[in-house]
């Protein structure tokens, strides 16, 4: 764990990621457990997921876990039987647990960069491991379900040009499931509240500290430029991104969140729906940013998953 975190963003961390563990059982496995999978590269660093598989009653279908809270990720994260991964298991999907490039260290653009090359390595690994390229599903918490709805509004075709497989390979997923995502970081709360780092987000300033390539010196320089840093702002933003291609949707938030509100769900719901997309906003009464046995409420994500994978067969991709 980074303690050289904002207090702000080292709560988050530790109350989303680090959830209250469940008991393990004496008795043998009921899964498989294949760690440090590298699944792509990023300046001489490997990034890597780990794969959860049952041992009996798969259902060739995989679920990918953003590992990811304040947009902090680390492998530290992942229990020998994590309390979000057990539910999955037990009705037979393959579960993918990704993390990415982590913030102090790397912005949130850097990070969706990651994701997308996680998906896509899976969807071009999935004969391997036992599972539908065209029926994946993503889930996460906080952080994790703003990048699973990234890629739920954002996933692409891949790039047809690319030298390498995994990057001509699609990055879309066929359904999202999410605890209290931030979505629409220049409307936050409220209409109009900028949150790129700053407001409510001042204390998670890291993942939105932009730079970009100085291409006479090769060194990577800050952006300051407001125009610029606005317009990443909504490139990064979930809601910027929705069309009526999305898939289904699933969202559970606290009514009483300060951190992320719960507008935040709201209005990507809205407007999901609008696009003619199958969402759904849970609420919790008087649920904060968590809340104890959260764990417990990932089993409506299962449900949704069931519903949504178990029953159709969805490849299209944007363009």
């Amino acid at each position: 764990m980074n303690r050289d975190l904002p207090p702000a963003a080292l709560g988050l961390v530790l109350s989303l990621v680090f959830l209250p563990t469940i008991s393990l059982s004496a008795d043998e496995p009921t899964f498989t457990r294949k760690v440090d999978v590298v699944y792509g590269r990023k300046f001489g660093s490997a990034l890597t997921l780990d794969v959860f598989t049952p041992k009996k009653d798969a259902n060739g279908l995989g679920i990918v876990w953003v590992v990811s809270g304040g947009w902090f990720s680390s492998h530290d994260a992942i229990s020998p039987e994590p309390p979000f991964v057990k539910p999955f298991l037990d009705r037979g999907y393959t579960v993918f647990a990704v993390v990415h490039g982590s913030q102090p260290k790397f912005t949130i653009p850097e990070v969706l960069t990651d994701m997308n090359r996680a998906i896509r390595f899976i969807r071009y690994s999935a004969k391997e491991y036992g599972v539908d390229p065209e029926r994946l599903g993503i889930f996460g918490a906080s952080a994790g379900g703003h990048l699973s709805l990234m890629q739920g509004t954002a996933g692409d075709l891949g790039n047809p040009d690319s030298k390498d497989a995994v990057d001509r390979t699609s990055s879309r997923v066929q359904a999202v499931a999410c605890f209290f995502p931030p979505t629409d970081f220049l409307n936050y709360g409220k209409p109009g509240e900028n949150a790129i780092g700053r407001g409510i987000l001042k204390g998670f300033q890291a993942p939105f500290d932009f730079h970009e390539a100085d291409k006479a010196t090769g060194r990577f320089e800050r952006i300051t430029d407001e125009a610029k840093i606005t317009e990443i702002g909504v490139q990064i933003s979930p809601i910027t991104h929705v069309s009526s291609d999305d898939p289904p949707t699933l969202i559970i938030h606290g009514d009483a969140d300060k951190l992320v509100p719960i507008q935040q769900a709201e209005l990507i719901v809205e407007k999901l729906k609008k696009a003619n997309v199958e969402a759904k906003l849970v609420p919790k009464p008087g649920a904060v940013h968590g809340w104890p046995n959260i764990d417990k409420d990932v089993l409506l994500f299962v449900d949704w998953f069931d519903e949504h994978l178990k029953t159709s067969k969805d490849s299209s991709v944007k363009p």
